[in-house]
């Protein structure tokens, strides 16, 4: 588990949540946005649905996209949330699956 206490992980996660929101919202067509109670819903015109939502308990970041999930820890000396099984970085895993989803290349304004 991350030495992150609750607070300073709720504010971190709260904060990538809404700059995930406002990167994707700057997508235009294709995908739809919306963040409700620490969940970013993501949902694409073949109506599927990617999930994004902060893990209290666990203090990380969740994704689950295309029947596959990722569990993102905060890294504080790299600033980024890295997913433990696969080492890849929440931002990129994002850029990457949304790149699949949509069909062309893409990068996410951070």
């Amino acid at each position: 588990m991350s030495s992150l206490s609750e607070a300073e992980f709720d504010e971190l996660a709260a904060t990538t949540l809404r700059a995930l929101l406002d990167a994707i919202d700057q997508l235009g067509d294709g995908v739809e946005a919306e963040l409700s109670a620490d969940i970013l819903s993501l949902e694409f015109e073949d109506d599927a649905q990617y999930v994004i939502n902060s893990h209290r308990a666990a203090r990380q970041i969740w994704m689950a996209a295309e029947r596959e999930a990722w569990h993102f820890s905060f890294e504080a000396s790299s600033t980024h949330w890295v997913a433990s099984k696969t080492n890849s970085e929440l931002w990129n895993t994002l850029e990457s699956v949304l790149s699949k989803k949509l069909e062309r290349d893409l990068k996410l304004e951070r």
